[in-house]
């Protein structure tokens, strides 16, 4: 039996102490200084008060001043914050890592430094981490199509593990995996992690097809179309593809993880709901950016803040001449319409290269 700490107790943090559970394996969960609440309610009930389940037996649950104590003897660490809380979640762990651990993260975004060069959390994380321990430290990082209430109650879930350590790698996939929680390995860290960013991005422009819908409805007064808006999802969905295989060769990765699970699977079952994608719909009704956030007040957008970070960089990625301009023009307008406010107006003809079929 093997103990996990995670640092973090999120609903996929907490959801995966299922299929660990399940293996008969236990998980400590240390709180971040917002999740008072959660470990209050988990102490006290059982319950994870947003997951609305009980935890897995075996689950015990730490504030954050605990965490010294939640540490001890283990040696298997989880992050589990999400993307604003990466850098903080280095500094907790700098201080709470022994040589030998082994890490693996959750969040999903990326980095951009002053001249656009990209980089993926996991190596944002390890950096606040000092280096005679850091480099002692195996880093991997889970990645794939996983909704947290899903995992949760047993659904089907494939999802990959990524790593440059491939013996960590076979390490956590026998830790997790179950006859429902369904694990593949992949020595690609950057393109894995690459296509768990990008893929919200596009997903947040997946809502333009329900919100213009929407839009067409009001104003003409039907309320049971004859037909809907799938071409218009289906194009968007097909861009992106080409767009995120782009993203993979850019940074030098293999173009061949966008294919299955970890690139268009993921980018699959994002686009089909979520917070993302409700934000994307309300912009696509008419909204701008500014009007469609305040509808969602409290709510973490971080694809909304991941297609700042790569729009930025790509703007300055261009400047320099590493990116030609008519390059990524899917992602160049989701900046527009979220980093600059500007109303959705989807440049189709710049789509797909000049052939139609993404050559």
């Amino acid at each position: 039996m093997a103990t996990l700490v995670v640092l973090g107790s999120g609903i996929m943090a907490t959801a995966l102490a299922t299929p660990l559970a399940d293996n008969g394996h236990t998980v400590r969960l240390v709180g971040t200084h917002l999740d008072r609440e959660i470990i209050d309610s988990i102490q006290k009930t059982g319950i994870h008060p947003n997951l609305k389940l009980k935890v897995p037996e075996g689950t015990t649950a730490y504030q954050l001043e605990d965490a010294a104590e939640a540490f001890e003897g283990v040696d298997l660490v989880m992050s589990g914050v999400n993307s604003f809380g990466v850098e903080w979640a280095g500094e907790q762990l700098a201080g709470l890592l022994r040589p030998g651990m082994h890490v693996i993260a959750l969040a999903k975004g990326m980095r951009a430094d002053d001249q656009g060069n990209l980089d993926i959390l996991p190596n944002v994380l390890m950096r606040q981490v000092p280096e005679e321990v850091r480099d002692q430290v195996t880093w991997s990082a889970i990645a794939g199509p996983s909704i947290a209430g899903e995992v949760a109650v047993h659904r089907h879930t494939c999802v990959t593990f990524a790593g440059k350590d491939q013996a960590a790698l076979d390490m956590w996939k026998e830790l997790f995996e179950t006859d429902f929680y369904h694990v593949w390995t992949n020595t690609d860290l950057t393109g894995i992690e690459l296509m768990a960013a990008t893929k919200n991005c596009y997903a947040f422009g997946a809502g333009f097809m329900h919100g213009t819908l929407t839009r067409m409805l009001e104003e003409s007064g039907e309320s049971d179309p004859l037909y809907v808006n799938y071409n218009y999802g289906a194009a968007l969905f097909g861009q992106a593809s080409i767009e995120m295989q782009e993203w993979l060769q850019l940074l030098e990765c293999d173009p061949q993880t966008v294919m299955g699970i970890a690139g268009i699977g993921d980018c699959f079952v994002t686009s089909m709901g979520g917070r993302n994608v409700k934000v994307g719909t309300l912009v696509g009704t008419g909204m701008t950016f500014s009007e469609a956030k305040a509808q969602m007040p409290g709510v973490t957008l971080e694809g909304a803040t991941c297609i700042v970070v790569v729009g930025e960089a790509l703007k300055k990625l261009t400047e320099r001449g590493v990116v030609p301009p008519e390059q990524f023009p899917l992602l160049r307008h989701l900046y527009e319409v979220v980093g600059e406010d500007k109303p959705v107006d989807v440049p189709w003809k710049t789509f797909f290269g000049q052939h139609g079929d993404g050559r």
